[in-house]
């Protein structure tokens, strides 16, 4: 009797079909390991470049380089067989130009074997997006809240507050998605906002810190395990496993000093 075949690997073709038909689940990754255990669960793994925050500590994700993204992408791609990755272009990798941005998307792309890019910006990011697109590049859009512009934005504040400041989001979303992204991050917005752009735009919007209405959702796994030590507003933790590893840790280090670790158990004994 056949074993049954594998389970096909997601694509941005499948994420663009799930619109309005089933919500989309996502999170990030930046190990194998833990891409193993989201593999399947996750629809989308995001290898984003919130790591610079999360693996090594950084202020904000402006210091994140293509190398590094591209480190993280190959240990995602190694931990799973089913969700679809993509992988973030970090700040400087993608802005300059069109044929910049295609140049560093293709290096990602052929080196890692992710299915999928994603990029921040609107509507001046449009032109760059379709380039891509028409050349074979898959490209998750990300408007809102672009935390590679903090330096310009001053903090990381939720965007759309005030009604009045809707139309350029709205645009945004709508010139990525007539671009050709197959799906759009809406990150820290006003929920009203969230929930007229996801019925106003073809592509599927991936919330964060936006709207239950939107066509999925995505959160860094670090935060929702309760690994990271600041997380914003619109985290939900549904874990504690921060607080389970450092009780781990405390009691290994005091059998460590005890001198009851290792036991008998743990070593080996002369063979005879």
């Amino acid at each position: 009797m056949s074993s049954p075949s594998p389970k096909k690997r997601l694509t941005s073709v499948d994420i663009a079909a799930m619109k309005g038909a089933t919500p989309i689940v996502a999170l990030t990754a930046y190990h194998a390991h833990t891409a193993r255990m989201v593999d399947g669960l996750a629809d989308v793994i995001l290898v984003g470049d919130s790591l610079g925050m999360v693996m090594h500590g950084l202020e904000t994700t402006v210091p994140v380089t293509l190398d590094m993204m591209i480190l993280q992408g190959h240990a995602v791609m190694r931990g799973s067989t089913q969700s679809l990755v993509v992988v973030d272009m970090p700040f400087g990798s993608y802005e300059e130009s069109r044929e910049q941005a295609f140049r560093n998307c293709a290096r990602v792309l052929k080196e890692t074997h992710c299915g999928a890019i994603k990029l921040e910006g609107g509507a001046h990011m449009a032109d760059t997006i379709r380039f891509m697109v028409e050349r074979g590049v898959p490209v998750m859009a990300h408007i809102g809240l672009t935390p590679q512009s903090i330096n310009v934005l001053g903090s990381f504040r939720a965007q759309g507050r005030e009604e009045s400041t809707w139309g350029k989001f709205i645009d945004d979303a709508k010139a990525v998605a007539d671009a050709g992204a197959f799906a759009v991050v809406v990150e820290a917005v006003a929920e009203p906002l969230a929930v007229r752009i996801t019925r106003e735009i073809s592509a599927p919007t991936i919330g964060i810190g936006a709207s239950a209405a939107c066509d999925g959702q995505i959160l860094v796994l670090e935060d929702m395990l309760g690994l990271s030590e600041r997380v914003p507003k619109f985290v939900k933790k549904y874990g504690s496993i921060g607080d389970q590893i450092q009780g781990a840790i405390k009691d290994y280090a005091r059998e460590v000093r005890a001198r009851t670790f290792p036991a008998p158990e743990h070593t080996y004994a002369v063979k005879k």
